[in-house]
């Protein structure tokens, strides 16, 4: 009862600060309801794309495929800081001389309006039958595991993940539909404090554990008594999914984690409500700097239960289930090593942070269907409170949808965090390659994204079926077919130039100057990342 009682306090407290902090907010016009008034500062956007990005699919499913493989998985957070940095300098000061609010915008712009409304759809459809659902399957899954719910409802685990799903799904669509990006913004904020703080506190209760309440021994402890390859991020380059080929970290995690980071509307869309440039690039690279400290606390519990698991400190049903789904990991640890009187308030932190990555996902979708399909195909000349009403509306329609759909991802055969990265692969190489296209050339035609497009979803397709004669990593797949979109979009630009040169128009909505150290940080932000895989390397502890 005492687990039920915090939780339920610190899940109505951000709820609390969330509901106080918006509200004087005008949430009737485009800007107050999409852009939180273009009023964000450096920590709250940081603080945002943290909790939009870190959910209970990265902590579920890197943990799990940590436990699985090695500290490869720690790819797909520390690298992150060199996408972030690019945002800040190449990407956020274009978007915001534009006066942005979503990327189709940009594609009508430089390209046409059937462009914008192709990648509307195409990332609605991406948001509705992948993110969404993971989302609300990884969540599901680790509350079922703290809270026991299929064992009170004494329903199968299934239903169980089923009716949590549904129960989260519910509580994001509130904060997504009826608060507006300010209300997101605020409460990740709130939720990503506890999330840093209990996700530190996990490992360190758990390593003191070991060491029988010294921290220095059991970090003495797990060093010795695990094999020294699980410490290894540097995988073979042959190596497949879902371990991480070194290559890969210098190809496609590149064009993975820029498409993620800089053009993707979910993540675009707090950087695209800053207040000014100098705010936006220190959201950024604050950011980019938690990302390289986040494996220390989510890929590296992978390894905890590892060692748990072959040092009889799990239960022999435990390691059964780990054996069944290594995806169980995470979940296992917090009910095996977290005391009972910090359970509930990490209970609602992680309770956060899934509702953070959904309810981000689900108010871009809104912003996304309101303003790039919606208004042109059907009402030009809407005003921002109908707008408003009919993003509310399609909300709605969303959230439903994404419940309906989440228990399939308990399919996925290759753990959920490697289904979902799959899955963007069908449409996050030729939006990422059209908007560095689109920015960065003058003659470029409509038709050359368009045709790429179906291209790339052809050709991506056809690696998935037994015809594709070479099996290789994904990411080795979407780096070739990055290089070949950007070629063949070079080649029209050529063969069929536009009889006007594109000019990027300035439309002055916010202030433009840079923040006057961000290229300092971003340098020490890379010099940490380096010092991370030099410590997860043949001549750090794998060694």
């Amino acid at each position: 009862m005492f687990i039920v009682i915090t939780f339920l306090l610190f899940t109505a407290l951000v709820a609390v600060i969330a509901a106080f902090k918006t509200r004087e907010e005008n949430l009737d016009t485009q800007d107050g309801y999409f852009l939180a008034g273009r009023s964000l500062t450096g920590p709250v956007i940081a603080g945002s794309l943290m909790l939009t990005n870190l959910s209970t699919e990265q902590l579920v499913g890197q943990a799990g495929q940590t436990y699985a493989t090695n500290m490869g998985p720690m790819a797909w957070e520390s690298t992150s800081c060199i996408a972030l940095i690019l945002l800040a300098f190449v990407f956020v000061p274009r978007y915001l001389k534009m006066g942005l609010t979503t990327i189709p915008e940009f594609l009508e712009q430089r390209y046409d309006s059937g462009l914008r409304k192709l990648i509307t759809l195409l990332l609605l459809l991406g948001y509705l039958l992948t993110y969404l659902p993971t989302v609300l399957y990884s969540g599901a899954l680790v509350f079922n595991q703290i809270f026991n719910i299929s064992g009170l409802l004494q329903v199968s685990e299934l239903q169980g993940v089923t009716i949590t799903a549904t129960a989260i799904g519910i509580v994001g669509a509130i904060y997504a539909i009826f608060g507006g990006l300010k209300a997101v913004a605020v409460s990740d904020t709130v939720n990503g404090i506890g999330l840093i703080i209990g996700g530190i506190a996990l490992p360190v209760i758990t390593v003191c554990a070991f060491g029988h309440g010294s921290f220095v021994d059991g970090i003495h402890n797990f060093i010795n008594l695990i094999p020294a390859e699980k410490f290894n991020a540097i995988n073979p380059a042959n190596a497949q999914a879902p371990m991480i080929p070194w290559p890969v970290l210098f190809t496609g995690m590149v064009v993975n984690n820029l498409f993620y980071w800089a053009t993707n509307q979910t993540i675009i869309q707090r950087a695209l409500g800053a207040k000014n440039l100098a705010e936006a690039q220190k959201g950024a690279i604050y950011a980019a700097a938690l990302k390289i400290i986040t494996p220390l606390f989510i890929a590296i519990c992978g390894l905890l239960v590892f060692y748990m698991a072959h040092n009889g400190l799990l239960s022999g049903d435990q390691v059964a289930a780990l054996e069944k789904t290594s995806d169980l990991a995470y979940p296992t640890l917090i009910i095996t090593m977290m005391p009972k009187p910090l359970l509930g308030f990490f209970a609602a932190v992680l309770f956060g942070a899934i509702l953070s990555s959904f309810n981000s996902a689900l108010n871009s979708c809104i912003t996304l269907y309101t303003l790039d399909l919606h208004r042109p195909l059907f009402n030009p000349n809407a005003s921002d409170a109908y707008l408003v009403r009919i993003g509310k509306r399609f909300g709605i329609v969303l959230a439903i949808i994404s419940i309906c759909i989440a228990p399939v991802v308990s399919l996925a055969p290759s753990g959920l965090y490697d289904f979902l990265q799959s899955c963007f692969g069908f449409f996050n190489v030729p939006i990422l390659a059209t908007v560095i296209i689109g920015m960065f050339t003058k003659y470029t035609p409509p038709i050359a994204p368009k045709a790429g497009l179906v291209l790339h979803v052809v050709l991506y397709s056809l690696t998935k079926t037994p015809l594709f004669p070479i099996h290789c990593h994904y990411l080795y797949v979407l780096f070739f077919l990055f290089v070949f979109q950007i070629a063949f979009q070079l080649i029209m630009g050529k063969v069929r130039p536009t009889a006007q040169p594109y000019v990027m128009k300035d439309a002055q909505v916010v202030d433009m100057a840079p923040w006057k150290h961000g290229k300092k940080a971003a340098i020490i932000c890379i010099v940490l990342m380096l010092a991370l895989y030099t410590l997860f390397s043949p001549i750090g502890l794998a060694g």
